[in-house]
């Protein structure tokens, strides 16, 4: 019986995706195999139509890998989708390909959820690039604070506010319950997909895992944050490749989350917000541009806001 089944969706990421595959294999893991004490792992890269050499790597360097090459971006829901149905382990761990595995970090939390049944997922402790702490525990977010996260208002939001949805008061290498973990290395029970079903669709990228522990809570799952089992997350590699595209997917997903959990009259309040945000945003980057300063950058920023503007942000 394979473990754990390990998904990781590509996109024009060879080099950071060759050092998450070795990460895995240096592992205390065996990989499609039984082997004496150690759990038995499949790995499953979805690739979403990557122009660089990423397919071709894998088929050379990695046979042991199951592969799943699209000729089209399928994205980061569907690709993780395909590769739930595909999984075959008792646990499913949604892992980005910007990361690296830390030690014993996949026995760890196989092992938690293993002694802990009422658990239905986890979500490791992250690091940045340079080996500080990278924040992945989160509270559902209130109403409130919709309109001040990720927006140009929130270093004007209620300190006390920001650090309750970042769980500030909890250690970073604690165990302890959460809301929700980041999507770059969440471990699932195969019976929360079971009972609840894939990732939603109507996401692109971002907000989805949010959505997904709102729904495996709301099914009776605990979600917990195991700070004693490590990865690295190389930040944003493949979303930083899309430009305004990734303004308009995280703000349409966020609207999204407020519709399907707090009503459809909310979400429109809030989209609108969202709107004069960035209407706002485009005046003020505008007129510096104007009067010379760093025109070039002020002009991308001008062009991704009016893209964002057009788009009404609309899912």
């Amino acid at each position: 019986m394979i473990d754990l089944s390990i998904i990781i969706i590509s996109y024009n990421v060879e080099a950071l995706l060759s050092a998450c595959l070795d990460s895995i294999i240096a592992s205390p893991v065996a990989i499609n195999k039984s082997d004496t004490g150690k759990p038995i792992v499949e790995i499953i890269v979805v690739d979403s139509a990557s122009s660089d050499n990423s397919v071709s790597m894998v088929r050379e360097k990695y046979p042991q890998v199951k592969l799943f090459a699209y000729e089209e971006n399928i994205g980061f829901v569907k690709g993780n989708n395909i590769g739930f149905e595909a999984a075959q382990g008792r646990y499913l761990l949604m892992l980005n390909p910007d990361t690296e595995v830390i030690g014993d970090a996949i026995p760890q939390m196989i092992a938690y959820l293993d002694a802990n049944p009422d658990v239905g997922i986890v979500g490791s402790h992250t690091l940045n690039s340079d080996g500080s702490h990278q924040s992945t525990r989160r509270r559902f977010p209130t109403k409130t604070l919709a309109f001040f996260e990720s927006t140009w208002l929130q270093s004007f939001a209620p300190q006390q506010m920001l650090d309750n949805y970042y769980v500030e008061e909890k250690p970073n290498e604690g165990v302890y319950e959460v809301d929700w973990v980041q999507g770059s290395a969440l471990m699932a029970r195969r019976a929360v997909y079971d009972k609840i079903g894939g990732l939603d669709t109507g996401y692109v990228m971002y907000s989805e895992e949010m959505d997904w522990c709102k729904r495996a809570k709301d099914s009776g799952w605990k979600v917990v944050y195991l700070g004693t089992a490590t990865i690295i997350h190389h930040l944003g590699q493949s979303s930083e490749q899309v430009g305004a595209h990734k303004h308009i997917w995280f703000q349409q997903s966020k609207i999204r989350y407020f519709r399907k959990h707090h009503g459809a009259v909310f979400a429109t309040i809030l989209r609108l917000f969202l709107i004069v945000n960035y209407l706002f945003q485009l005046l003020i980057e505008g007129t510096k541009g104007l009067i010379g300063h760093k025109r070039e950058i002020r002009r991308e920023r001008v062009r991704a806001y009016w893209q964002v503007i057009r788009s009404g942000l609309k899912g």
